[in-house]
């Protein structure tokens, strides 16, 4: 008997042992959701100071984000929602992979090793809304096909240019293991010339199901505006990208020198929550990718090697610039790290997955 109450004692005395303290629990999930979001900003001055005042406007999307925090309440804090998530993933990955808050240098903020999240190739479907008022506007098939094969070959990073990627950032290029499928093409004829800013497309032809396809109306813009896209975290109703024709695709009605299908990757990089490269401000201004070399504003044309701003080379191959199509060839590893984490469990894309 003595024996046997012994050994009941010693199970007891292991079960305790084993069993974690509650509060302990308790603090080792509050220490799992704090992540530094000092460094998080969403307003900017979108201001353009290098861009000539004849040029293009490259991209609309920072404006268009300004109105939407100004028009929708509550959207801060659904995009604070966003990149708090996206911190806590990639603070996950060996030496916070992909994350923010190193300054955007090529040595802040950790390394660009990425262990693989398991979610294999995510593919999206795409809805492309061809909203035209004459000929020239109602782009072909083939002018449509061409752009989804840009965006696979530029996501997949298996695009023939990037070679040219020079050798201090050739090691960063990354395939982001994201693919693009041409679901279905929309064809409305409309007598309006110019659709604007304010995502009266949209409201006119509304996205078909946002939750788990990419929708982009093809319509001209006006302004010189080449395109625009909504990140994550907006209105259902408005979400996807929006590219004048001439801009979309790599024949047909195209214009040079944005005629290779860039404007898109570029846009679909906003969707999939990538900010520009040199974060929409000055110096000390982040865009939350610690491989992406600081930078104090937008590259344009065909920037000679190395550019040197912020007492860093430039990236200004990197798509989420805005050089010219022909001389923008990559996605870093720490931006695929990024856009993946809209995939994974709590991510504002998970319906991609679904």
């Amino acid at each position: 008997m003595k024996k046997v109450i012994l050994g009941m004692a010693a199970m007891a005395f292991l079960f305790a042992s084993c069993e974690q303290d509650p509060n302990q629990t308790i603090v080792e999930e509050q220490q799992e959701a704090q992540v530094d979001m000092s460094d998080f900003y969403l307003y900017t001055d979108s201001s353009d100071e290098k861009r000539s005042e004849n040029a293009p406007e490259k991209c609309y999307s920072m404006k268009n984000l300004n109105r939407l925090l100004n028009e929708k309440k509550g959207l801060h804090k659904k995009m604070y929602d966003v990149e708090a998530h996206t911190r806590k993933i990639l603070a996950k990955k060996p030496d916070g992979v992909g994350n923010g808050n190193g300054g955007g240098g090529n040595d802040g903020g950790g390394g660009t090793t990425d262990p693989g999240d398991n979610l294999g190739v995510v593919n999206i479907p795409v809805v492309v809304h061809v909203i035209y008022s004459n000929s020239q506007e109602n782009i072909s098939d083939q002018q449509i096909n061409s752009q989804i094969s840009v965006l696979n070959s530029d996501f997949a990073a298996s695009n023939n240019d990037a070679n040219n990627v020079p050798s201090e950032f050739a090691g960063l290029v990354a395939d982001s293991e994201i693919s693009f499928t041409l679901a279905e093409v929309r064809r409305e004829a409309n007598s309006r010339t110019s659709w604007g800013t304010r995502d009266d497309m949209k409201y006119a032809y509304p996205p078909v199901s946002p939750a788990n396809t990419l929708n982009i109306w093809v319509c001209n813009i006006g302004g010189g505006i080449l395109g625009y896209a909504q990140f994550p975290g907006g209105p259902a109703s408005t979400d996807g990208v929006v590219i004048s024709p001439q801009y979309f695709g790599t024949t047909g009605y195209v214009s040079a020198p944005f005629d290779k299908g860039r404007t898109a990757t570029h846009e679909v990089g906003h969707y999939l929550n990538l900010r520009h490269i040199w974060g929409d401000g000055r110096c000390k201004q982040d865009d939350f990718v610690a491989d992406t070399p600081e930078s104090d504003g937008p590259n344009y044309g065909c920037p000679s090697y190395p550019t040197v701003n912020c007492r860093n080379t430039d990236m200004t191959m990197n798509y989420m610039d805005y050089t010219n199509d022909a001389c923008m060839y990559m996605f870093s590893e720490g931006q695929k790290s990024r856009m993946r984490t809209l995939f994974m469990d709590g991510g504002a894309r998970t319906g991609f997955l679904n």
